[in-house]
């Protein structure tokens, strides 16, 4: 019996050993559940997800289409008329989404709202928009003419307030719309965050981005998060090295995390539950290190981290629910789940992939399914993995 059960051990220590990385281990592994159509072409803009409800939905440079999350199977489709989409709101406030489209190779002067649950149209005016974004019933643009901040109700599509940004000041591309109405503005030589009311976009306040030394106005800076307010200080076409920076009741400053230290580069990062969740790379004398990361707002201090390992990349980072999770992409090991505790940053699961997973923009937990949501040239724009 002794020989027998240690004969049972190495033959299930070596189908471990072969198929743990595979997704072929029962209880370890991720296999595809549905898979949306291939997208025939592509196109740098227009292209979003949002998980609506039981609707997944995806935007693209011609359309915006919706789907069952549960089976994959179309729902509808919004097609505007011989013309591009080229932004969408980063958020859906109330399951509505704005788009601003118009004919190819002219300008995108036409903003419309969209009930991402039925893919109908609510209404759609002419608008000269930097930007757009929904948020606390509303919805908010950037003129693209005289700079100010307007917004209107997000379901009628009725004027509600236009805001002139501080004097001397220019309001740069990027919104966000929670308890306040926030806007990154140039004033000069330095790049501030202002606030206004939403209810009548009356000014709040207005504080520098860094009160001792000031960001410089040819720094790039996006909002994260309206509510914690968060902003990313960085430009998208450096290096990929950020610092984010919290503000508190009033503008008062918060937290700083910095993407310099033992952390090395912070490569994406989200805000939940009042906290930074982060995936970062730390360049080591003869390897590179992926790792999470999580950062207290109020104080910029460090909670907890976890290293994932070399030689693969995370990517799709989400938080919610008081979990954390990416996808460890990697050529040597395959493709895992990662997924942490939020709280703690123990690991819940480590599963692989049956199937290669390509161009992750990002993930979407729905019920027991992990949606992932790419955009490209011939790739699938959802395809969702069940537990195996």
């Amino acid at each position: 019996m002794t020989a027998l059960a240690g004969g049972l051990a190495l033959l299930v220590g070596g189908a471990w050993v072969f198929l743990s990385d595979s997704g072929y281990w029962p209880g370890a592994s991720m296999t595809t559940a549905w898979e949306a159509p291939y997208d025939r072409n592509a196109n740098e803009h227009g292209n979003r997800a949002w998980l609506v409800g039981d609707t997944m939905v995806r935007s693209r440079f011609d359309a915006v289409t919706g789907f069952d999350a549960g089976s994959g199977k179309q729902r509808w489709e919004y097609v505007p008329s011989r013309a591009d989409i080229c932004a969408t709101s980063p958020t859906a406030d109330q399951s509505v989404a704005l788009l601003l489209y118009g004919e190819p190779r002219s300008d995108c002067r036409t903003l419309a709202a969209l009930d991402l649950t039925t893919g109908r149209e609510l209404w759609r005016t002419t608008a000269m928009a930097a930007a757009v974004e929904t948020g606390a019933g509303l919805g908010v643009f950037l003129d693209g003419g005289d700079r100010s901040v307007r917004a209107v109700d997000l379901r009628s599509g009725a004027a509600r307030w236009t805001a002139a940004v501080p004097k001397g000041c220019v309001a740069q591309p990027g919104l966000a719309a929670a308890r306040h109405v926030l806007a990154v503005v140039n004033c000069g030589e330095e790049m501030k965050l202002v606030a206004f009311d939403p209810a009548d976009g009356q000014e709040r306040w207005t504080v520098p981005l860094d009160s001792r030394r000031g960001v410089p106005a040819d720094t790039g800076a996006a909002l994260v998060s309206a509510d914690p307010v968060v902003v990313r200080v960085g430009k998208e076409e450096g290096s990929g090295a950020y610092s984010y920076r919290a503000f508190g009741p009033g503008g008062r400053p918060q937290g700083v995390v910095d993407e310099v230290g033992r952390h090395g580069d912070i490569i994406d990062a989200t805000v939940a539950d009042g906290r930074l969740y982060a995936t970062a790379r730390y360049q080591g004398r003869q390897s590179t290190l992926d790792r999470f990361v999580a950062f207290d707002l109020a104080t910029g201090e460090e909670l907890w981290r976890e290293d994932v390992g070399g030689g693969g990349r995370l990517v799709g980072l989400h938080a919610a629910s008081g979990r954390v999770m990416a996808i460890w992409g990697s050529s040597k090991y395959g493709d895992q789940l990662r997924v942490l505790d939020a709280a703690t940053g123990d690991e819940e699961e480590d599963r692989a992939f049956r199937d290669s997973v390509d161009g992750v923009v990002s993930l979407f937990p729905y019920e027991d399914l992990v949606i992932v949501f790419c955009h490209g040239q011939g790739a699938r724009p959802f395809t969702a993995y069940e537990r195996w």
